[in-house]
């Protein structure tokens, strides 16, 4: 029972620092959520990946309600990105699911050092 409670502890503290960096900067699943399901509760790649995925799904309707109350959305170059997004969603994913996790893990930590290295520039 203490080893259940430890984990929704954790889980709690995985979306609560993601969704402040959600709010903060408009992200959360990928560079948050995805790695400390893998490194703190022992995740896979592919199922941090999904669930990290559908727990950013609720976050962002929310997010993305408060950003509209303030004026800071734009409806229709949202939509414009959203809309081919979903066809890149599906093929990355169909890719995903057929690396190895390790593949996966390598490719998502080199696109988190570009990026770092790309936001420290």
């Amino acid at each position: 029972m203490a080893a259940v409670r430890l984990r929704a502890a954790r889980l709690a503290a995985v979306a609560t620092v993601a969704g402040g960096f959600s709010g903060l900067f408009g992200v959360g699943g990928g560079i948050v959520i995805v790695p400390l399901l893998v490194l703190w509760l022992g995740y896979r790649e592919h199922e941090a990946t999904g669930t990290s995925l559908v727990a950013i799904a609720v976050v962002s309707i929310f997010a993305a309600g408060y950003h509209s109350l303030r004026g800071a959305v734009d409806v229709p170059y949202a939509l414009l990105v959203g809309a081919p997004a979903v066809a890149g969603v599906l093929l990355g994913t169909a890719l995903q699911q057929r690396l190895s996790e390790r593949v996966v893990a390598g490719i998502f930590s080199a696109l988190l050092a570009l990026s770092a290295v790309a936001l420290l520039l």
